[in-house]
Protein backbone atom coordinates (compact mmCIF):
# COMPACT_ATOMS: atom_id res chain seq x y z
CA UNK A 1 0.00 0.00 0.00
CA UNK A 2 1.28 3.81 -0.77
CA UNK A 3 2.67 5.81 2.13
CA UNK A 4 2.07 9.53 1.70
CA UNK A 5 3.75 12.24 3.84
CA UNK A 6 3.95 15.90 3.64
CA UNK A 7 6.66 17.59 4.23
CA UNK A 8 7.38 21.14 4.74
CA UNK A 9 10.75 22.52 4.60
CA UNK A 10 11.40 19.50 1.83
CA UNK A 11 13.43 21.72 -0.58
CA UNK A 12 16.07 22.60 1.98
CA UNK A 13 19.69 20.92 3.58
CA UNK A 14 18.00 18.61 5.74
CA UNK A 15 14.74 18.58 4.04
CA UNK A 16 15.66 17.45 0.50
CA UNK A 17 17.94 14.36 2.17
CA UNK A 18 14.90 12.77 3.65
CA UNK A 19 13.13 13.05 0.64
CA UNK A 20 15.32 11.45 -0.96
CA UNK A 21 15.58 8.47 1.16
CA UNK A 22 11.76 8.38 1.38
CA UNK A 23 11.69 8.57 -2.75
CA UNK A 24 14.21 5.57 -3.11
CA UNK A 25 11.88 3.46 0.11
CA UNK A 26 8.64 3.88 -2.46
CA UNK A 27 6.77 7.10 -0.38
CA UNK A 28 4.75 8.99 -1.97
CA UNK A 29 5.77 12.90 -1.42
CA UNK A 30 4.18 16.43 -1.42
CA UNK A 31 6.87 18.85 -0.13
CA UNK A 32 5.43 22.51 1.06
CA UNK A 33 8.08 24.76 1.07
CA UNK A 34 8.21 28.79 0.62
CA UNK A 35 11.36 29.37 -0.27
CA UNK A 36 12.16 31.94 2.01
CA UNK A 37 15.50 34.03 0.78
CA UNK A 38 16.70 33.47 4.25
CA UNK A 39 19.73 32.29 1.12
CA UNK A 40 19.61 31.77 -2.17
CA UNK A 41 16.61 30.02 -4.06
CA UNK A 42 19.17 28.38 -6.38
CA UNK A 43 20.35 26.25 -3.39
CA UNK A 44 17.24 24.85 -2.68
CA UNK A 45 16.05 24.55 -6.53
CA UNK A 46 19.31 22.41 -7.09
CA UNK A 47 18.36 20.69 -3.64
CA UNK A 48 15.40 19.08 -5.41
CA UNK A 49 16.38 18.70 -9.25
CA UNK A 50 16.53 15.33 -8.70
CA UNK A 51 13.41 14.94 -6.90
CA UNK A 52 11.41 16.37 -10.12
CA UNK A 53 11.86 13.00 -11.91
CA UNK A 54 9.68 11.02 -9.58
CA UNK A 55 6.13 10.67 -10.70
CA UNK A 56 5.56 10.12 -6.92
CA UNK A 57 6.75 13.60 -6.03
CA UNK A 58 4.86 16.73 -6.00
CA UNK A 59 6.11 20.89 -4.94
CA UNK A 60 3.46 23.27 -3.44
CA UNK A 61 4.77 26.48 -2.70
CA UNK A 62 3.60 27.81 0.24
CA UNK A 63 3.57 29.80 3.29
CA UNK A 64 3.01 27.85 7.00
CA UNK A 65 1.95 31.02 7.86
CA UNK A 66 -1.36 31.31 6.17
CA UNK A 67 -4.07 28.47 7.36
CA UNK A 68 -5.76 29.35 3.93
CA UNK A 69 -2.85 28.44 2.01
CA UNK A 70 -2.99 24.82 4.28
CA UNK A 71 -6.23 24.31 3.21
CA UNK A 72 -6.68 25.22 0.04
CA UNK A 73 -3.63 23.66 -1.94
CA UNK A 74 -2.84 20.25 0.41
CA UNK A 75 -4.65 16.76 0.30
CA UNK A 76 -6.07 15.44 2.99
CA UNK A 77 -4.73 11.78 2.56
CA UNK A 78 -1.15 12.15 4.36
CA UNK A 79 -0.12 9.40 6.50
CA UNK A 80 2.24 11.77 8.18
CA UNK A 81 3.45 15.10 8.29
CA UNK A 82 6.92 16.04 8.79
CA UNK A 83 7.55 19.32 9.80
CA UNK A 84 10.81 20.83 9.25
CA UNK A 85 10.33 24.65 7.93
CA UNK A 86 11.55 27.33 9.93
CA UNK A 87 12.68 30.11 10.27
CA UNK A 88 15.98 29.16 11.25
CA UNK A 89 19.20 30.42 13.11
CA UNK A 90 20.10 31.66 16.72
CA UNK A 91 21.77 34.98 16.28
CA UNK A 92 19.46 35.97 13.46
CA UNK A 93 16.49 35.34 15.82
CA UNK A 94 18.11 37.92 17.94
CA UNK A 95 17.88 40.90 15.30
CA UNK A 96 13.57 39.62 14.83
CA UNK A 97 12.61 38.08 17.22
CA UNK A 98 8.30 38.90 16.25
CA UNK A 99 8.97 37.23 12.80
CA UNK A 100 10.58 34.32 14.40
CA UNK A 101 7.32 33.54 16.75
CA UNK A 102 5.43 34.22 13.93
CA UNK A 103 6.63 31.69 11.47
CA UNK A 104 8.14 29.04 13.90
CA UNK A 105 4.87 29.66 16.67
CA UNK A 106 1.79 30.49 14.57
CA UNK A 107 3.53 28.26 11.05
CA UNK A 108 3.63 25.00 13.76
CA UNK A 109 -0.43 25.96 15.51
CA UNK A 110 -1.53 26.23 11.68
CA UNK A 111 0.10 22.92 10.29
CA UNK A 112 -1.35 21.14 13.67
CA UNK A 113 -5.08 22.54 12.93
CA UNK A 114 -4.77 21.12 9.73
CA UNK A 115 -3.55 17.69 10.96
CA UNK A 116 -6.60 17.62 13.81
CA UNK A 117 -9.24 18.64 10.89
CA UNK A 118 -8.01 16.57 8.16
CA UNK A 119 -7.72 13.24 11.11
CA UNK A 120 -4.03 13.14 10.28
CA UNK A 121 -2.60 10.86 13.16
CA UNK A 122 0.67 11.31 13.00
CA UNK A 123 3.55 14.39 13.47
CA UNK A 124 6.89 14.57 13.34
CA UNK A 125 8.44 18.22 14.41
CA UNK A 126 11.73 19.39 13.88
CA UNK A 127 13.01 20.70 17.72
CA UNK A 128 16.42 21.77 18.69
CA UNK A 129 19.01 21.36 21.07
CA UNK A 130 19.04 24.97 21.50
CA UNK A 131 16.20 24.46 24.04
CA UNK A 132 18.97 23.34 26.62
CA UNK A 133 20.11 26.53 26.89
CA UNK A 134 23.43 26.75 29.26
CA UNK A 135 22.54 23.39 30.56
CA UNK A 136 25.70 22.21 32.66
CA UNK A 137 24.48 18.59 33.11
CA UNK A 138 25.74 17.06 29.84
CA UNK A 139 25.14 14.88 28.06
CA UNK A 140 21.78 15.84 27.92
CA UNK A 141 19.07 13.89 28.60
CA UNK A 142 15.18 14.42 27.48
CA UNK A 143 14.24 13.70 30.98
CA UNK A 144 15.52 16.81 32.04
CA UNK A 145 12.56 19.14 32.83
CA UNK A 146 14.71 22.35 33.15
CA UNK A 147 14.83 24.22 30.07
CA UNK A 148 16.33 27.36 30.03
CA UNK A 149 16.70 29.15 26.43
CA UNK A 150 18.58 31.99 25.45
CA UNK A 151 17.72 33.17 22.30
CA UNK A 152 14.40 33.58 20.57
CA UNK A 153 15.02 31.17 17.79
CA UNK A 154 15.57 27.88 20.71
CA UNK A 155 11.91 29.76 22.82
CA UNK A 156 9.84 29.37 19.87
CA UNK A 157 11.02 25.70 19.56
CA UNK A 158 10.31 25.07 22.94
CA UNK A 159 6.55 26.58 21.98
CA UNK A 160 6.37 24.02 19.18
CA UNK A 161 6.92 21.11 21.69
CA UNK A 162 4.71 22.47 23.94
CA UNK A 163 1.46 23.18 21.67
CA UNK A 164 2.48 19.30 19.82
CA UNK A 165 1.75 18.10 23.69
CA UNK A 166 -1.70 19.83 23.77
CA UNK A 167 -3.09 18.32 19.91
CA UNK A 168 -1.88 14.94 21.44
CA UNK A 169 -3.67 15.08 24.22
CA UNK A 170 -6.64 16.76 23.04
CA UNK A 171 -6.73 16.14 19.42
CA UNK A 172 -5.01 12.55 19.18
CA UNK A 173 -2.56 13.75 16.64
CA UNK A 174 0.86 11.36 18.18
CA UNK A 175 3.48 13.97 18.68
CA UNK A 176 7.05 13.14 18.20
CA UNK A 177 9.51 15.86 18.61
CA UNK A 178 13.03 15.53 17.53
CA UNK A 179 15.72 17.41 19.16
CA UNK A 180 18.12 18.22 16.18
CA UNK A 181 22.11 18.54 17.00
CA UNK A 182 24.01 20.27 14.99
CA UNK A 183 23.60 18.44 11.58
CA UNK A 184 25.87 18.74 9.25
CA UNK A 185 27.12 16.98 5.51
CA UNK A 186 25.82 17.62 1.48
CA UNK A 187 24.10 20.62 0.62
CA UNK A 188 24.25 22.18 4.19
CA UNK A 189 22.80 25.62 4.61
CA UNK A 190 25.42 28.36 3.51
CA UNK A 191 25.21 30.00 6.82
CA UNK A 192 26.15 27.23 9.06
CA UNK A 193 29.93 26.86 10.28
CA UNK A 194 31.21 24.17 8.48
CA UNK A 195 30.26 25.12 5.64
CA UNK A 196 30.38 28.55 6.40
CA UNK A 197 34.74 27.72 7.80
CA UNK A 198 35.09 25.42 4.64
CA UNK A 199 34.49 27.86 1.91
CA UNK A 200 36.31 30.85 3.39
CA UNK A 201 39.46 28.37 3.95
CA UNK A 202 39.20 27.38 0.73
CA UNK A 203 39.13 30.85 -0.71
CA UNK A 204 41.44 32.28 1.69
CA UNK A 205 39.45 34.02 3.36
CA UNK A 206 39.60 34.60 7.04
CA UNK A 207 37.00 33.00 9.06
CA UNK A 208 35.25 35.21 12.04
CA UNK A 209 36.16 32.83 14.82
CA UNK A 210 33.63 33.92 17.95
CA UNK A 211 35.42 32.86 21.50
CA UNK A 212 38.74 31.24 22.09
CA UNK A 213 37.10 27.93 19.93
CA UNK A 214 36.82 25.90 23.02
CA UNK A 215 32.64 26.09 22.83
CA UNK A 216 31.28 22.26 22.08
CA UNK A 217 29.02 20.61 19.45
CA UNK A 218 27.74 17.51 18.88
CA UNK A 219 28.11 17.46 15.08
CA UNK A 220 25.72 14.96 14.03
CA UNK A 221 25.47 13.81 10.17
CA UNK A 222 22.97 14.49 7.83
CA UNK A 223 21.90 10.95 6.67
CA UNK A 224 22.03 9.49 10.23
CA UNK A 225 19.41 12.55 11.21
CA UNK A 226 17.56 11.37 8.54
CA UNK A 227 17.43 7.71 9.58
CA UNK A 228 16.13 9.06 13.21
CA UNK A 229 13.16 10.95 11.30
CA UNK A 230 11.87 7.53 9.87
CA UNK A 231 12.25 6.05 13.01
CA UNK A 232 9.68 8.36 14.05
CA UNK A 233 7.40 8.64 10.99
CA UNK A 234 6.30 4.89 11.77
CA UNK A 235 6.35 4.84 15.70
CA UNK A 236 2.78 4.19 16.84
CA UNK A 237 3.43 3.35 20.63
CA UNK A 238 2.81 6.40 22.91
CA UNK A 239 1.34 9.53 22.04
CA UNK A 240 3.87 11.88 22.79
CA UNK A 241 7.58 12.13 22.74
CA UNK A 242 10.36 13.91 22.94
CA UNK A 243 13.60 12.90 21.33
CA UNK A 244 17.27 13.75 21.06
CA UNK A 245 18.98 12.94 17.29
CA UNK A 246 22.61 13.83 17.86
CA UNK A 247 25.75 11.66 17.82
CA UNK A 248 26.97 11.85 21.43
CA UNK A 249 29.99 13.08 21.03
CA UNK A 250 31.54 16.90 21.85
CA UNK A 251 33.67 18.24 19.95
CA UNK A 252 35.15 22.00 20.25
CA UNK A 253 35.17 24.23 17.26
CA UNK A 254 39.25 24.53 17.43
CA UNK A 255 38.92 20.50 17.06
CA UNK A 256 36.42 21.18 14.39
CA UNK A 257 39.11 23.72 12.33
CA UNK A 258 41.43 21.55 12.99
CA UNK A 259 39.83 18.31 11.03
CA UNK A 260 38.28 20.80 8.10
CA UNK A 261 42.26 21.53 7.74
CA UNK A 262 43.41 18.18 6.87
CA UNK A 263 40.05 16.98 5.17
CA UNK A 264 40.48 20.30 2.79
CA UNK A 265 44.30 20.30 2.55
CA UNK A 266 44.24 24.16 3.78
CA UNK A 267 45.12 25.89 6.89
CA UNK A 268 42.35 28.15 8.41
CA UNK A 269 43.23 32.28 8.93
CA UNK A 270 41.29 32.68 11.95
CA UNK A 271 39.65 36.37 13.23
CA UNK A 272 39.33 35.89 17.01
CA UNK A 273 36.11 37.89 17.95
CA UNK A 274 33.59 38.04 21.46
CA UNK A 275 31.08 35.20 22.16
CA UNK A 276 27.95 35.94 20.79
CA UNK A 277 24.79 36.50 22.47
CA UNK A 278 22.59 33.19 22.09
CA UNK A 279 25.38 31.14 21.49
CA UNK A 280 25.68 28.59 24.09
CA UNK A 281 29.37 26.96 25.80
CA UNK A 282 28.62 23.35 24.59
CA UNK A 283 25.45 20.66 23.07
CA UNK A 284 26.21 17.05 23.94
CA UNK A 285 23.21 14.34 23.13
CA UNK A 286 22.39 11.63 25.53
CA UNK A 287 20.70 9.16 22.73
CA UNK A 288 19.89 6.51 24.67
CA UNK A 289 16.11 6.88 24.50
CA UNK A 290 16.24 7.57 20.69
CA UNK A 291 18.21 4.31 20.12
CA UNK A 292 15.35 2.47 22.53
CA UNK A 293 12.15 4.00 20.89
CA UNK A 294 13.62 4.49 16.82
CA UNK A 295 16.29 2.11 16.32
CA UNK A 296 18.59 4.92 16.06
CA UNK A 297 22.39 4.54 15.44
CA UNK A 298 23.97 6.77 14.36
CA UNK A 299 26.93 5.65 12.49
CA UNK A 300 29.19 8.61 10.92
CA UNK A 301 32.18 9.35 12.65
CA UNK A 302 33.08 13.20 12.16
CA UNK A 303 36.15 12.85 10.22
CA UNK A 304 33.85 10.61 7.50
CA UNK A 305 31.00 13.27 7.71
CA UNK A 306 32.82 16.31 7.22
CA UNK A 307 35.25 13.93 3.85
CA UNK A 308 32.07 13.42 2.36
CA UNK A 309 31.11 16.84 2.85
CA UNK A 310 34.20 18.33 1.73
CA UNK A 311 33.76 15.98 -1.71
CA UNK A 312 30.68 17.49 -2.23
CA UNK A 313 31.71 20.53 -2.07
CA UNK A 314 35.07 20.69 -4.02
CA UNK A 315 33.19 18.99 -7.51
CA UNK A 316 33.35 20.79 -10.53
CA UNK A 317 31.03 22.84 -10.13
CA UNK A 318 29.84 24.01 -6.65
CA UNK A 319 26.46 24.76 -5.84
CA UNK A 320 27.20 27.57 -4.81
CA UNK A 321 26.49 29.15 -8.16
CA UNK A 322 30.79 29.35 -8.66
CA UNK A 323 33.32 27.26 -9.10
CA UNK A 324 35.75 26.28 -6.09
CA UNK A 325 38.97 25.65 -6.78
CA UNK A 326 40.43 22.21 -5.33
CA UNK A 327 42.38 22.76 -2.52
CA UNK A 328 45.83 21.93 -4.28
CA UNK A 329 45.28 25.22 -6.33
CA UNK A 330 44.44 27.33 -3.29
CA UNK A 331 47.56 28.74 -1.33
CA UNK A 332 48.51 27.45 2.19
CA UNK A 333 48.08 30.12 4.49
CA UNK A 334 48.78 30.62 8.28
CA UNK A 335 46.66 30.18 11.38
CA UNK A 336 46.32 33.15 13.04
CA UNK A 337 45.36 31.87 16.85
Amino acid sequence: MSKNVLVTGGAGFIGSHLVDRLLAEGWTVTVLDNFDPFYDRSLKAANIAAHRDYCTYSLIEADIRSAEALDSLLDDHYDVVVHLAARAGVRPSIQDPLLYQDVNVKGTQNLLEFCRHRKIRQFVFASSSSVYGVNPRVPWCEEDSVLLPISPYASTKVSGELLGHVYSQLFGVRFLALRFFTVYGPRQRPDLAIRKFSELMLRGEPIPFYGEGTAQRDFTFVEDTVSGIIGAMTYDETPYEVINLGNNRAVSLAGLVGMLEDVLGVKANLTMLPDQPGDVPQTWANIDKARRLLGYSPATPLRQGLERFAGWLQTPDSPTGKRVLPSHALPRIGVGR
